[in-house]
């Protein structure tokens, strides 16, 4: 669908909700993460790049101090205010996204007015592609925007993180919503999350003749249940243990040595640094090889990526590591899930004429496992959160 087609078909739902028309449409899209998985609450390195998917926000401002938020995918208007933001009884359900983004902008001291908002989205949800991220960086983008914030593109995305850790209560890394807002079209964001510093990395892949294919294994993707908390405070204690800030500060070098001191608490806590670890160098090898144009030979990369994600962090389940497996059989140059893990998605760097080929071979897989029918599309880098009209 078109630009304009965008724009009109959502003003038109907006019309018809809220009596009149938007000030303005925006949007910010989901992500992939080519490489460097749970890193970015290590203060690690990451290297994503967004997808043509997106969430989309039409928007106009409204009374102060209410905000009235609609989904086309949901039933209903959920309304709140100012009370339901500073007293403790916060907003929930899917709403707890955009009433987040308007508590951390308040929190950091904007004025934010109020406003009328309708969202649609085709980010697969669930998916492990960052739709809440998306749905967070399209609200702020918005409300910056109708409020005539100043506010710079990477501040914005701490902001959005800030909703999410401390309003919906997920201690999601900065990754996610650094992709949304600042990725370009036809690159990859090179993220180093210690210092906020951002380096848009060429990725033309259909120049290279390849394409990164994404298969949804529609398993079950759910990161609030305790699981990724989990990982994460396995990680700090792992750092305190070695007395550094975060694992970002053990190199490959120092890693027998810190291995053997971790072992002595657990070889649980020993397994999630060494992934933390490696993982870091492979994104390091995996930038120097897109700056040299040497794009094919990042697929062994992605393979270790995964194998250290199911056997060191432990967070695949069945159906990643059978598309994962298929997907090499088939051709794939080399594949990972992307993610937090628990379901969701993986990724195959493909030849492009191999790429029907390939999620052929991962649907064989999964009706031969007896799991549900994945979804698969290929994916372009894409730009990060603007406004459309």
């Amino acid at each position: 669908m078109s630009t304009a087609a965008v724009v009109g078909a959502l003003s038109d739902e907006f019309r018809d909700e809220f009596s009149g028309a938007p000030d303005g449409v925006w949007v910010a899209p989901g992500r992939v993460n080519l490489i460097g998985e749970h890193t970015d609450y290590n203060d690690g390195f990451c290297l994503p790049f967004a997808l043509p998917h997106r969430v989309t926000v039409a928007a106009r401002r409204g009374s102060p101090g209410r905000w009235r938020v609609r989904s086309l995918s949901m039933p209903g208007v959920v309304e709140f205010g100012l009370s339901e933001l500073d007293t403790g009884a916060r907003v929930t359900s899917w709403a707890a996204y955009p009433a987040g983004v308007v508590w951390a902008l308040r929190a950091a001291g904007h004025d934010v007015p109020g406003a009328d908002l309708l969202i649609d989205s085709d980010v697969p949800a669930g998916a492990g592609l960052s739709s809440s991220a998306a749905l967070e960086c399209s609200v702020l983008r918005a409300l910056h925007d109708l409020g005539g914030l100043d506010i710079p593109p990477a501040e914005q995305a701490t902001l959005a993180q800030h909703a999410e850790n401390d309003y919906v209560g997920m201690p999601c890394g900065i990754m996610d919503q650094s992709a949304s807002v600042l990725c370009q079209e036809g690159h990859a964001l090179f993220l180093d999350t210690r210092t906020g510093i951002a380096e848009q990395v060429p990725f033309d892949v259909a120049a290279a003749g390849l394409a990164v294919l994404v298969v949804d294994t529609r398993a079950p993707h759910e990161l609030v249940d305790g699981e990724y908390a989990a990982r994460r405070a396995s990680c700090e204690r792992a750092a305190a243990l070695l007395g550094v800030p975060a694992l970002r500060d053990v190199s490959v070098a120092d890693l027998p040595a810190a291995l053997a001191r971790l072992e002595q608490d657990s070889p649980e806590t020993a397994r999630r640094a060494r992934h933390v670890v490696t993982e870091n160098a492979r994104v390091l090898d995996v930038v120097a090889l897109l700056r040299a144009g040497d794009l094919r030979e990042i697929g062994p990369m992605l393979t270790a990526s995964h194998a250290s994600l199911r056997d060191d962090f432990e967070v695949t389940v069945p159906q990643l590591d059978t598309a994962v497996d298929a997907a090499l059989a088939a051709g794939a140059l080399g594949a990972r899930m992307t993610g937090g893990g628990f379901g969701g998605c993986v990724i195959a760097l493909v030849d492009a004429t191999a790429a029907d080929d390939v999620a052929g071979a991962v649907t064989k897989a999964f009706d031969r496992a007896g799991f549900d029918p994945p979804a698969a599309f290929t994916a372009t880098p894409s730009p990060g959160a603007h406004r459309l009209r």
